[in-house]
């Protein structure tokens, strides 16, 4: 790299930053004019690599990032629309996608983006064998098999074949995924680490891998200038972008924990975009007529994991009992109101075969009842790992003493989003409080992660939250995949109504509320919109008066 080329790089990255500094100092009066400025409590970012990252923050910088073959259609979501896929056509035994790419593309980097880039991130998603390599391990893809399975059959021409004829919408929703980011190769190769070769799959490179824990080689509206844990995520526009420029020229998401001074720095001009606020502090912005509130449904619930691995918890009669000992509509009344509502099953409202059912109420009675049938009538200690911010912090006081009112001792042990996934990944917790947010907009994306668990053993590969809970329910694993194959809507949908019901009655998951996502932001903004996932928000449309 000229050395030029490497000093205004690094005057752009000391610009962001001190941009950023100004803006985290007290009293500055507004944000500069072409910087978007966010408070978001981002602290669950390990890495930036769409290949490795499986943590919602990082899912909307990878959104605002990369482009993607297809994309979720925002306007009518049961449909995918073409990213940097012109059209596609579906082989006549379902097997085979065929994509034309748009001609005259370009990365951020200025290298044309090509069928071979496509190739290439599919073959190294697979071969990194990160957790979001799963979900293109549905198709059948492996280490072994995914360079003839993906192919560049010209410039512009790529194909995927999969190994079963799956319901076509369930492939197009994965490939809107993150996991279906499309790389620039070039770029990548150029920063590949030797490392030890794999016996398995004969590749010896990181693919990039620690480069893009901090880096992006896209092609979406923005790019990754820098990333500081717990600090900041710095985007700036990408100008190769083939759509709509964004609308301005840098994109700071600042690490606020807090709502309350998420909500102060949004009065005070630091911040232009409050994203966690409490319900207290949501009401009052909307009160405040110089700002402006929004509100929409997440495909996001929020559960308490239970680990089999706990003999206690492992009992049949103690998933029940603690579902039993939620409290439900008080949760539903404060910590949760206006930015959620009870919601007992897996699947978000708005998907393919979501069911109402709440069957669970509060009953302390019932939960002692289940607990002596399980030779527990003393109770027991347990602990719950917390990420500290709110609701999940309230909710897991609350979970606390209505535990304690049926003799269970819950010790909570709170750390930050990257502490506490890191742990639960590893399945060392007793118990989990977090949230799960659909990967795809297909009921594949949850029920897949709470039913499916092919290798119980701690060396498992398919690392899914039944996984992460030791939970083996192989014949709903079954179920699942039937589902899959299913071509006709309507059997498809009671398919995952009856998994709902399933999991329900025996799952090691107390699902509680799925998520209303509610910002407030200055009333200057114009065209700022919250999607239906976390991949969706995006922020290119956002301008300033």
């Amino acid at each position: 790299m000229p050395v030029l080329v490497k000093h205004l790089r690094y005057l752009s990255v000391g610009a962001a930053m001190a941009v950023f500094v100004a803006c985290a100092g007290p009293a500055f009066a507004a944000t500069p004019a072409d910087t978007l400025v966010e408070g978001f409590a981002i602290d669950d970012i390990i890495t930036l690599d769409p290949g490795e990252a499986f943590e919602l923050s990082t899912a909307e910088v990878t959104g605002n990032t990369y482009s993607l073959l297809v994309r979720l259609d925002l306007d009518d979501t049961t449909k995918v629309k073409g990213d940097i896929a012109d059209s596609w056509t579906v082989s006549d035994d379902g097997l085979t996608y065929t994509f034309k790419l748009k001609p005259d593309l370009k990365f951020a980097s200025g290298n044309p983006v090509t069928a071979e880039d496509v190739a290439f991130s599919v073959e190294r998603l697979i071969k990194l064998d990160k957790s979001p390599a799963f979900l293109f391990g549905q198709f059948g893809l492996t280490g072994d098999n995914v360079t003839e399975k993906v192919k560049a059959v010209d410039p512009l021409t790529v194909s995927l074949t999969v190994d079963k004829p799956y319901a076509t919408s369930f492939v197009l929703n994965v490939l809107s995924s993150t996991a279906g980011s499309v790389l620039d190769k070039k770029v990548v190769v150029e920063h590949a680490k030797a490392v030890t070769p794999s016996d398995e799959y004969k590749w010896d490179t990181d693919f990039g891998n620690d480069w893009l824990k901090t880096n992006s080689a896209g092609s979406g509206p923005f790019k990754v200038v820098t990333w500081k844990a717990n600090e900041a995520v710095v985007l700036e526009r990408n100008d190769n972008y083939f759509g709509e420029p964004a609308k301005l020229k840098r994109v700071i998401y600042r690490h606020m924990k807090e709502s309350a001074g998420q909500r102060l720095a949004l009065e005070n001009g630091d911040i232009d975009i409050a994203r966690n606020l409490e319900p207290g502090d949501f009401d009052a912005a909307a009160a405040n007529k110089e700002l402006a509130t929004i509100s929409a449904p997440k495909g996001t619930v929020y559960y308490i994991s239970l680990n089999q691995k706990n003999p206690n918890l492992a009992k049949p009669e103690v998933i029940r009992a603690f579902k039993y000992l939620v409290d439900y509509d008080a949760i539903g009344a404060t910590l949760i109101k206006g930015i959620g509502e009870i919601h007992q099953s897996f699947l978000p409202k708005g998907q393919l075969g979501a069911i109402d059912d709440n069957p669970y109420t509060f009953d302390v009675a019932k939960a002692k009842e289940l607990l002596a049938k399980a030779g527990l009538a003393d109770g027991f200690t347990v602990t719950m790992d917390t990420r500290n911010t709110q609701p999940v912090t309230g909710i897991a006081e609350s979970f606390q003493q209505t535990l304690g009112q049926a003799g269970v001792k819950l010790e909570i042990i709170p750390g930050d989003g990257k502490q506490t996934l890191t742990k639960y990944r590893a399945r060392q917790h007793d118990m989990y409080i977090g949230q799960w947010g659909s990967d795809y907009f297909d009921p594949n994306s949850n029920a897949d992660t709470f039913t499916a668990n092919p290798d119980n053993s701690d060396e498992g590969k398919t690392k899914t939250l039944a996984w992460r809970n030791a939970w083996d329910p192989k014949e709903l694993d079954a179920e699942t995949k039937a589902a899959l194959l299913e071509k006709d809507t309507a059997k498809r949908a009671a398919m995952y109504e009856d998994l709902q019901r399933k999991v329900l009655d025996s799952g090691p998951f107390v699902v509680i509320f799925q998520q209303i996502e509610v910002a407030a932001y200055s009333a200057k903004l114009k065209g700022f919109r919250l999607g239906p996932s976390f991949d969706t928000n995006l922020v290119a449309p956002i301008s300033k008066e």
